[in-house]
C-alpha cells in the first residue's frame, strides 16, 4: 500500500473516533441532541461537566498526535506522510463516518497533530489563543485566530512544505466548521466566557 494511502487511512480512522460522543454516551447523554449538538469537547462541557470535557479534549489531542506518530514510525524519515496523516485526522474528527459525517470542529485534534508536526509553531499559536480569549472572552475567536495563524507561523519558522500545507488546509476546514460562530461574532450574539451557556 502506498505511503500516502496508508497515512490517510490511519489518520482518518484515528481522527474519526468520536470520543465526545462515546464518553458522553457512557454518562447517558447524546451530545448530538443536547446543548449545541456539536460532537466536541465544548459541548461535552455544556452537557456533562468539566472533568468529562477535559477527558474528551485530552483524548482528541491524543488521537491527533497518535496518528502522526504512528505514521512517522511506519515511514521513518518521511515528511509528507505524517503531515498527510495529520490532515486526515482532522478530517476524520470533523467528518466521522461512524456518525454520518457529523463530528466536531477539529481544534483539539489539530492541536494534537501539530504538537508533533511543528511544536515550535504551535506554541505561539496557543499563546495567541490564550491572549485572544483573555482580551475578548470569545473561545471561538481564540480558536479561529490560533488556527489561521498556525500555517504562516510554521512557514516563517522553516517548517517543511507538507506541514505548512497541512496547517493551512486544516485551518480552512476549521474556519468552515466555525461559520455559525463567525456569523454570531459578526452579529454580536456569540456568547463570551463567563456568560450563562457560553461554554
Amino acid at each position: 500500500m502506498p505511503d500516502s494511502l496508508l497515512a490517510v487511512s490511519i489518520g482518518y480512522l484515528a481522527g474519526s473516533i468520536p470520543f465526545a460522543f462515546l464518553v458522553a454516551r457512557a454518562r447517558g447523554i447524546d451530545v448530538r441532541r443536547a446543548g449545541s449538538g456539536n460532537v466536541g469537547a465544548t459541548n461535552v462541557l455544556r452537557t456533562s461537566g468539566v472533568v468529562t470535557a477535559v477527558c474528551v479534549m485530552l483524548l482528541d489531542l491524543a488521537k491527533g498526535a497518535g496518528a502522526v506518530q504512528c505514521v512517522a514510525r511506519l515511514a521513518p524519515g518521511a515528511v509528507a506522510a505524517p503531515a498527510v496523516a495529520g490532515l486526515a485526522a482532522v478530517v476524520g474528527h470533523i467528518y466521522p463516518v461512524w456518525l454520518k459525517f457529523r463530528g466536531g470542529k477539529g481544534v483539539a485534534t489539530a492541536a494534537g497533530v501539530f504538537s508533533v508536526l511543528t511544536p515550535v509553531a504551535l506554541a505561539p499559536a496557543l499563546a495567541l489563543f490564550v491572549l485572544t480569549v483573555w482580551l475578548t472572552r470569545f473561545v471561538s475567536l481564540g480558536s479561529l485566530v490560533a488556527t489561521v495563524a498556525l500555517g504562516p507561523i510554521a512557514a516563517s519558522l522553516g517548517a517543511p512544505a507538507p506541514v505548512v500545507f497541512a496547517a493551512l488546509a486544516s485551518a480552512l476546514l476549521i474556519v468552515f466548521r466555525h461559520r455559525s460562530n463567525i456569523m454570531r461574532l459578526i452579529s454580536g450574539t456569540e456568547r463570551r466566557v463567563g456568560e450563562r451557556g457560553a461554554l
